[in-house]
């Protein structure tokens, strides 16, 4: 099973981003997302043991909800970089508990055998992967000459553990963010 953790997304922010897509994605052959897969990862865990499905819900049940996250999704960018991209984005801008979740998720998770990612987290939405050389100039070009770059914003109030499959996910758990009565501070 290749699993991962994230944040997914409201219709509203959802459906924005379908436009955005769909008015870019004649401009460049790129490897574009369904608008309905885009998430914020919090932990990718990658190829996992159905038969230790149980542990791993068991120990994300155990990470400390932050309260809910205030989550802007503003900005595009590449990686690794703009001048040799792999992957275009949007940026996501939330709180200091945004990073405390993704550092909570993966102080958790790495004693059942998970590795630690080794970059800092950088929270993104992956519109597209670039696979081979392509040119993207007309891509920049309508970037550029966007309206606007902001995509939304909205309160998350759980976390997901996604199965992996084919290019669909599928939540297998949800946790939320918000601390339940009689919940330990």
């Amino acid at each position: 099973m290749r699993l991962f953790t994230g944040i997914d997304l409201p219709e509203r922010e959802t459906a924005a981003l379908d436009a955005l897509i769909a008015g870019l994605r004649p401009l460049a052959p790129l490897r574009w997302s369904p608008a309905a897969n885009l998430h914020v990862t919090t932990k990718f865990v990658g190829e996992w043991p159905a038969e230790r499905l149980d542990e791993l819900r068991a120990v994300l049940a155990s990470v400390p909800p932050p309260g809910p996250i205030g989550i802007h999704l503003n900005g595009l960018g590449w990686f690794p970089n703009p001048h040799q991209p792999r992957i275009f984005w949007v940026a996501v801008k939330g709180p200091p508990a945004l990073l405390e979740l993704a550092a909570a998720i993966e102080a958790r998770v790495e004693p059942l055998g998970i590795a630690r990612e080794e970059r800092p987290f950088r929270a993104h939405l992956t519109l597209a992967r670039i696979e081979r050389p392509t040119e993207l100039a007309a891509l920049r070009r309508a970037v550029a000459s966007l309206p606007s770059t902001d995509f939304g914003e909205f309160q998350a109030e759980a976390f997901h553990l996604y199965l992996s499959e084919a290019g669909r996910y599928t939540k297998l758990a949800s946790y939320p963010l918000l601390k339940q009565e009689g919940q330990d501070e």
